[in-house]
């Protein structure tokens, strides 16, 4: 509930999602109830024969007849005064008959009590058999239908939540119900527990098997309802596998999608921008893409460590033929005269090159200590933590005998 004062649960909010899934299942339950009493209303309006005689349902045949010929004498049809009143007085006591014929017949009041008046339809029976054959006849197409169809809306995946409880449910509605129509005496849920709960607790009228089997009817396809309904909000998030892994891979990849659109329009933005004072000046615009791809190179192809071996192996190629101290240059062992600078084990440097670290955490002490050592020592240089490789020089104006060494 909302206290008076506070805002309003925004959609999407865990709060408003909680008040949205209980009201939801409140008025799901609700009209749920409402369905079922409506169908209790109908049992108790429609009536039977023994409310019909206002008798009780263990009644015998002498109380019944008994019965019948009071209420005979007080609503014989002749004893109407107006033609509305006897056609109304002709159609009572025509059910009145009907009600004392069914009872005092026990092979009719075994199959009213247990199918209700439309047994008075059916043709061809006069034992408890014919009545138990033709009442099964008519109630298994029922069941084997619903069967069917539930098989088939779980084949489809639209029963998938609480299915076994589905079948286990509908299970024991088709074994009460034959256990209802096929014994000779009522079932003891209804005569023990169901109709003294009603006639005690409430003044609702005992129930028929009939009746009762309607209101089970009712009831079973009322949770079968609830169960469809409700399971949205019961049944656990289905991972993303199993039938529903392409559905939800193609939904993963369309948001994807989106996000790199989004991304690549803003960048368009924001590069655009950002080359705003540059429209229309094709030098500044040339310069800027020249300095872009040197940036570039610098920063992220020369500092992959294959670059720096091909780098390596490819300026050891082209020193083929040099003077033997400058072949060997990247493999010297002596310390650089600078006191901060140390030299590296080279054994695991590319060929070539001049590797060194610095104690120092400083990066203007290392720097300023780099750039002096290859400014002394005529070297290329290719980051502060990377290598330094020996530049080529001309052999006759530097010339470097065999054997010598730089430090």
């Amino acid at each position: 509930m909302i206290r008076a004062g506070e805002p309003k649960p925004q959609p999407g909010t865990p709060r408003y999602i909680k008040h949205r899934r209980r009201i939801n299942i409140a008025v799901i339950v609700i009209y749920l109830l409402y369905t079922v009493y409506e169908a209790d209303y109908w049992v108790r309006h429609t009536g039977d024969f023994f409310q019909d005689l206002d008798l009780p349902v263990d009644v015998d045949e002498r109380k019944i007849k008994s019965r019948f010929r009071r209420l005979a004498a007080i609503y014989h049809p002749d004893k109407a005064i107006s033609p509305d009143d006897h056609a109304n007085a002709e159609a009572y006591f025509v059910k009145l008959k009907s009600a004392q014929d069914t009872l005092t017949d026990p092979n009719k009041r075994f199959a009213y009590e247990r199918w209700g008046p439309d047994i008075l339809t059916w043709q061809h029976a006069s034992s408890i058999r014919d009545y138990i054959l033709i009442g099964l006849q008519s109630s298994g197409p029922v069941y084997g239908g619903s069967i069917v169809v539930m098989g088939l809306l779980s084949l489809t995946g639209y029963l998938q939540w609480g299915r076994y409880w589905r079948y286990l449910v509908f299970g024991c509605l088709a074994l009460i119900e034959y256990h209802t129509l096929s014994r000779p005496y009522w079932s003891p849920f209804l005569t023990k527990i169901l109709n003294p709960l009603l006639t005690t607790v409430t003044s609702h009228p005992p129930l028929l098997p009939f009746q009762f089997l309607a209101l089970a009817h009712k009831i079973i396809f009322t949770f079968f309802i609830a169960m469809g309904q409700l399971s949205p909000f019961f049944a656990p998030p289905a991972p993303p596998g199993g039938s529903s892994s392409s559905a939800f891979d193609e939904q993963q990849l369309q948001r994807l999608e989106q996000l790199a659109q989004t991304h690549e329009v803003e960048a368009g933005r924001l590069l655009g921008l950002e080359m705003a004072p540059l429209v229309g000046d094709e030098a500044g615009q040339a310069d800027l893409k020249g300095k872009v791809r040197e940036w570039f190179v610098q920063n992220t192809i020369r500092a992959d460590p294959e670059v720096r071996d091909a780098l390596g192996r490819s300026m050891q190629r082209k020193r083929v033929g040099a003077p033997a101290g400058a072949r060997n240059a990247g493999t010297m062992n002596q310390a650089i005269s600078s006191p901060d600078l140390h030299r590296r084990t080279l054994s695991s440097a590319p060929s070539g090159l001049l590797a060194f670290s610095l104690p120092s955490q400083d990066p203007k002490q290392v720097f300023a200590a780099a750039l002096s050592f290859s400014q002394r020592n005529n070297y290329h240089w290719f980051g502060l933590e990377g290598f330094a490789t020996p530049r080529p020089e001309p052999a006759a104006t530097h010339p470097i005998s065999e054997g010598s060494s730089r430090s």
